[in-house]
């Protein structure tokens, strides 16, 4: 089995944000049977550290000679740094169910209340730059061998928490490849370009050509400069990603890298998300077994059926998410009959509107917040998922929804657009639709789109061929592991 290390912020189900967890989880296993052994470099936030001390959520083991027990859980300690940023930290090897673990113990950087990102008051960490500069330091010392009896051929950094690795990798001289891949630009990481030595970042390196940022550091810019190959999570983001519209100010890097830049769509773990065996709903593997989700659904929302379909959404309360777009619309879908179940946070202002739509309209329900097992249920009972982001890297919420015979109403962007069969008269005729696609991303075609939602779903046949061929989509890894096979095989080729 060939060696890749994978450094990213957050992995699933040991500690998730969004779907970059989902992927960096999911990616290992279906990596294993094409010859690429992946071990996951994670920080040591309590939850994981915890998950650890607990067996995980399927057991972890370590049998290594530095095998150590600390409440009742066993791992390998594989490095140490003695001085990481400001603290000691230590590299723990162990496996939790599938998944092969190195968890970075830095209680300095990682031992805190709150997200990995935010503290109890949804406030940025001020140390965030050191924090992830530590990851990215052990994921290079790794690289280069400060772990004995394995070191990786290739480095898959994930988002800008982990791309200033690429630079301290070239700088030790490391040998293994080193893949960037983008699943959000619009999150750089920038520090204050005066912090460039406390991250030991190269003084050659900051300027325009390099990691510098309009006088700040970029770390996701250092990845995309200093990395030996780049993807995107979907081919159309990557395209986007050329153009000052999407590129978020590094669009000219992109442009620069070219041609080294690959566009590979995101799958989902289809064990997980699998409405045959989901053991967080009633089961079913046609849209005739919903039924009795879709009850169950109303009823956990506190909502009256009606004659229109019942819709979800599941997301992040952000403007890149349209859900602004979505309360000016909304009378389209609820004029007609239709009811919306929310779950979700993000910006207090549109948590609030939410809130008071849902107090206003008996239609509506929201309840703010995440919870992993009511987002199964959603998928399960819901005869359609709203997702009208204005830009979408990649998105999972449309392929659960596809999985789960939820209709997914999307914006025609990144991973959206090369996911959903757009249901036009053509595409109807042929039989091939799996979901409304809106274009321009506003509120006007936005309300037509839940217009002819509610039109769809009024002719029975029609709505079922639809649910039928969701069913069908491919929403798992076997199309997009082969090519991240192959470019780990390029770059451990040309290390």
């Amino acid at each position: 089995m060939r060696a890749v290390l994978a450094v990213a912020s957050e992995c699933a189900p040991l500690i998730k944000t969004g779907g970059l967890a989902d992927v960096v989880g999911a990616l290992p296993a279906a990596l294993a049977p094409l010859g690429w052994g992946v071990r996951v470099l994670l920080p040591g936030y309590p939850a994981v550290l915890r998950a650890l001390a607990q067996g995980g959520p399927a057991g972890a083991t370590a049998d290594g000679p530095d095998a150590v027990a600390r409440e009742g859980a066993l791992y390998d300690v594989v490095a140490r740094e003695d001085d990481l940023y400001g603290g000691p930290a230590r590299v723990l090897a162990a496996r939790v169910g599938a998944l092969d673990l190195l968890v970075l113990d830095a209680p300095h950087l990682f031992d805190r209340p709150g997200t990995p990102y935010l503290d109890a008051e949804g406030r940025d960490w001020a140390d965030n730059d050191l924090r992830f500069a530590g990851l990215s330091w052990m994921a290079a010392r790794i690289a280069a061998g400060a772990m004995e009896g394995w070191r990786p051929e290739v480095v898959h950094l994930h988002d800008w928490q982990a791309a200033l690795a690429a630079v301290y990798a070239r700088e030790m001289g490391a040998r293994a490849g080193t893949l960037m891949t983008v699943h959000n630009i619009a999150f750089h990481g920038l520090a204050p370009g005066a912090r460039r030595g406390a991250l030991r970042l190269p003084e050659a390196g900051f300027h325009p050509g390099g990691y510098e940022f309009f006088g700040h550091v970029s770390a996701l810019k250092a990845g995309l400069v200093w990395a030996d190959r780049i993807s995107t999570v979907s081919p159309t983001y990557a395209h986007e990603l050329t153009s000052p519209d999407f590129g978020m100010g590094l669009d000219g890097v992109i442009r620069a890298r070219a041609d080294v830049l690959t566009g590979i769509l995101n799958g989902v773990d289809t064990e997980v998300w699998d409405p045959a065996t989901d053991p967080h709903i009633r089961p079913f593997r046609t849209a005739r077994g919903k039924a009795a989700n879709r009850a169950r659904l109303l009823s956990a929302f506190g909502l009256e059926d009606g004659p229109g379909p019942l819709c979800i959404v599941v997301s992040r309360l952000t403007e890149q998410k349209g859900l602004d777009l979505l309360l000016e619309a909304l009378p389209a879908l609820t004029g007609r009959g239709g009811r919306l179940a929310l779950l979700g946070t993000g910006e207090r202002a549109l948590e609030n509107a939410w809130l008071s739509v849902a107090g206003r309209n008996r239609s509506v329900a929201v309840r703010i917040g995440y919870d992993e097992t009511l987002a199964h249920r959603m998928f399960a009972g819901a005869d359609a998922v709203l997702v009208p982001s204005r830009f979408e890297p990649c998105g999972l919420t449309q392929m659960y929804g596809l999985r789960y015979g939820a209709i997914p109403v999307v914006g025609m962007t990144g991973g959206l657009a090369d996911t959903v069969i757009h249901a036009s008269e053509a595409a109807l005729r042929a039989g091939v639709a799996t979901g409304l696609q809106v274009f321009p991303i506003d509120a006007h075609a936005l309300a037509h789109a839940l217009a002819r939602l509610c039109d769809l779903h009024a002719r029975p046949d029609i709505w079922a061929r639809l649910q039928r061929n969701a069913m069908r989509s491919p929403v798992g890894w076997d199309a997009s592991a082969p090519r991240y096979a192959a470019l780990y095989d390029d770059l451990a080729a040309g290390a």
